[in-house]
């Protein structure tokens, strides 16, 4: 009878650790596509462009030192030559309330162009992510450039790629 029971035991706990609810993941929804333009260029981001920039460089604000760049956050070509910069991660997220339901990550952003051959920075901008923390999601819903709203989004909203567009 004993070995019995530690059967049912056994097999319980298997079939109770095992299952799966597909509704317990959390759906984690963070990818940017960042895109720069202005009144004059539609594609501020292309290089070969003239008045366009030619670099950039992204430093975790929120880092463990002064100095924290963010290295994955490379530039990317649509199908229609339109570049864009994809930000998945890489800076600190600080919590914006004890109850962690809110999260932001700060960097700033410095822009170069060639200037008389040199680079040169042109601009240094703050890009700050503000993330939705729920059982259900992890998502990104609002971000900042230059303490401007550029993108924001509804809770529950389905994940995709969120597309931020910044005017220069």
């Amino acid at each position: 009878m004993k070995k019995i029971f530690l059967y049912i035991l056994l097999v319980s706990c298997v079939v109770i650790s095992c299952g799966s609810d597909d509704d317990s993941l959390q759906r984690i929804d963070q990818i940017l596509n960042i895109y720069m333009k202005s009144d004059t260029s539609p594609d501020l981001l292309n290089a070969k462009k003239s008045g366009s920039f030619t670099s950039y460089t992204v430093n975790d604000m929120l880092g463990d030192k002064d100095n924290s760049p963010v290295t994955t956050i490379p530039l990317r070509m649509r199908q229609d030559s339109v570049f864009y910069i994809e930000y998945i991660a890489g800076a600190k997220r600080k919590k914006f309330d004890s109850a962690g339901t809110t999260y932001y990550s700060r960097m700033r952003v410095t822009l170069n162009q060639i200037i008389n051959n040199t680079s040169q920075a042109v601009a240094t901008d703050i890009l700050e992510i503000h993330y939705r923390n729920t059982p259900e999601a992890f998502q990104v819903s609002e971000v900042l450039y230059n303490t401007k709203s550029v993108f924001s989004k509804d809770a529950g909203t389905p994940n995709s790629i969120n597309n931020v567009t910044i005017v220069k």
